[in-house]
């Protein structure tokens, strides 16, 4: 299956602008002149992917974030000087796009600052017509799925803490996302200091 890419052609001359609502907020990868509080209306935040290469494999996927319609969903708008563009958006198809679960798509978004103007941003939404697009799972089941997953970037656990963790930081919360974090933490307490472990 080939990836659902933008022809290059579609890209205007300038800065890039690329939204970010899931490890894109915590680990980007490339480098960004400005980092913006934003928010993108039509779709939102859920973890509707299958993941079976970063976190999770085909037998047992773990769960990843993507871009479901409806709704809003706030994250991070990266703004890429013109030079790394090209570099930027090769590394974001070879992350993103490793099982083509993901449309890139050019969105409007807007930016949380006192501009608070409109931009166009690269985005990657999920195809629903993917065989790892999950759709709407009830909290239990993503919570065994999150548990389970382990693939080539580490454990389900962390991504989703991590990603908590980051939205937290931009000073907003995804009330679904804080929901299953809590679960994850009553399943995994933190362990007692040395001093006073039998171990």
């Amino acid at each position: 299956m080939s990836a659902i890419a933008i022809n290059d052609t579609e890209f205007s001359t300038g800065d890039l602008w690329v939204f970010g609502y899931g490890s894109l907020m915590w680990r980007p990868g490339f480098e960004f002149i400005e980092r913006v509080p934003a928010r993108l209306i039509g779709e939102h935040r859920a973890l509707c992917v299958y993941s079976f290469v970063h976190r999770g494999t085909p037998e047992k996927p773990g769960l990843v974030l993507g871009l479901d319609r409806g709704g809003a969903c706030r994250g991070v708008a990266f703004r890429i000087a013109e030079k790394n563009r090209a570099a930027t958006i090769a590394y974001l198809r070879e992350r993103e796009q490793v099982t083509s679960v993901y449309r890139e798509v050019k969105r409007s978004v807007w930016l949380e600052n006192e501009a608070r103007q409109r931009v166009s941003a690269l985005v990657y939404v999920v195809d629903r017509g993917h065989v790892q697009y999950a759709g709407r799972l009830s909290l239990a089941e993503q919570l065994r799925h999150v548990l389970q997953g382990h693939g080539q970037s580490g454990v389900n656990r962390d991504y989703v803490l991590a990603t908590v963790k980051a939205i937290e930081a931009a000073g907003f919360r995804d009330s679904h996302l804080h929901r299953l974090a809590a679960m994850l933490h009553d399943q995994h307490p933190l362990p007692l200091p040395a001093e006073n472990s039998d171990r």
